[in-house]
């Protein structure tokens, strides 16, 4: 005698429309401790921990050490002013490279610079002489403050031989300065003042954090409604899903664009109304390709163990931290897929640049494009008439006979 019970049909909230099935997805979220904290908490905790390691924007007093093997006047001037220089500070003096290596290696120091033997012979020849810098390269911030520090000050004791050398021939002192910077040159960065490293990282980062967490959430909770079942139905019902996961992606990029810039200082506010575009378009074409992705894992733990582990690889291709040129040809196409790498770029036109909305369109336009085909599919794969693909259909029956016993 067969007694297996026969599957229950799971109610969903289709028959109360798109509104009915809007408050039905978000009381799913809050139930859903997972989704919950992946769709509100991560959002948060990242808006306030991930700037603060950035917080300093500039380095400053950086340990390093310099290789004199000259031991002149010129060689003692250079050592002064790299002191002196507010971005690093000397901890060593040696007369030994091998030495300086072995106290890069041991991080005593983050670089050294080396004065070749015989330098102020070649600066009185008027010959060429080099200053060879090395720098921990692992680490882009202590390699930046490194370079320049060591350049300002070998620029100004080099500057100040120049200048001598032109009074020796009978200029006055403003004229050698002026023979010597003949176009005074001040270099002001537009879009970063301070020339920090949080304030260009930062606001990219921003929409890599709202598209890797919301990605997840939504591709957890359709995960979840496979598995009861509830994934089969009508399109008012899905599209009241997808508002649900929209209303609360809005609400994270709003919070990091209304708040989070502004707590932080960062540049900010070139164009709110592009800006509030961007968001218009990025969070549905996010939520919608999450859907996608959930229905075709068929199980939430699935997609959050897939989707955990690239962020980095996207971080990669959206443009802000690595050349695109330097990424493959395939790559450089395939990158378009992802919501970030257009959300990313125009964002920094929109809300960093102050760009008009002209020149972010393009990007509107591949988001609007992205989201309207993952939605279409969406639809199209859930529609209670469609055949169940084989691993979700195996994780739904398995969690019917669960339920059953």
């Amino acid at each position: 005698m067969n007694t297996t019970t026969p599957p229950v049909p799971v109610a969903t909230p289709s028959q109360q429309g798109l509104l009915g099935a809007w408050l039905h997805a978000l009381a799913t979220v809050v139930r859903d401790k997972g989704v919950l904290l992946l769709l509100v908490g991560a959002p948060v905790l990242y808006g306030f921990f991930y700037p603060w390691f950035y917080a300093d924007e500039v380095l400053t007093r950086v340990p390093v050490a310099v290789v004199d093997l000259d031991h002149t006047s010129l060689s003692r001037q250079i050592t002064r002013f790299a002191d002196a220089d507010p971005r690093i500070e000397v901890h060593l003096v040696t007369g030994s490279e091998r030495e300086a290596q072995e106290a890069l290696w041991r991080g005593e120091i983050e670089g050294y610079a080396v004065i070749p033997a015989g330098l102020k012979r070649s600066v009185v020849r008027g010959e060429n002489a080099v200053v060879s810098i090395e720098a921990n390269g692992a680490y882009a911030l202590l390699n930046k403050a490194v370079q320049y520090g060591f350049a300002e000050a070998v620029g100004t004791v080099s500057a100040g031989v120049e200048i001598r050398k032109l009074q020796a021939s009978g200029q006055s002192a403003p004229q050698a300065r002026a023979s010597r910077v003949p176009v005074q040159l001040q270099m002001v960065a537009l879009f970063n003042p301070t020339e920090g490293y949080g304030s260009f990282v930062v606001p990219a980062v921003a929409l890599l954090i709202l598209q890797q967490t919301l990605l997840m959430g939504a591709a957890m909770l359709t995960g979840t409604w496979v598995e009861s079942g509830q994934h089969r139905a009508s399109a008012t019902t899905w599209l009241g899903r997808l508002l649900a996961l929209c209303t609360l992606g809005w609400a994270s990029g709003l919070f990091y664009f209304g708040w989070i810039f502004v707590l932080h200082d960062y540049p900010r506010g070139g164009n709110p109304l592009g800006a509030l575009a961007l968001l218009a378009c990025y969070i549905p074409a996010i939520a919608a390709l999450g859907a996608l992705l959930g229905l075709w894992f068929g199980n939430r733990e699935r997609a959050l163990q897939v989707l955990l582990f690239t962020t980095l690889p996207i971080a990669f291709v959206a443009g802000f931290s690595w050349p695109v040129e330097a990424l493959p040809e395939p790559v450089q196409w395939l990158r378009w897929l992802l919501p970030s790498t257009s959300g990313v770029q125009a964002s920094l036109r929109l809300n960093q640049l102050g760009a008009p909305l002209s020149a972010a369109l393009p990007y509107l336009c591949v988001l609007v494009a992205l989201g309207t085909v993952c939605a279409g599919a969406v639809l199209a794969l859930a529609r209670p008439s469609s055949p169940l693909r084989p691993g979700a259909r195996a994780a739904n029956a398995a969690e019917r006979e669960r339920r059953a016993y």
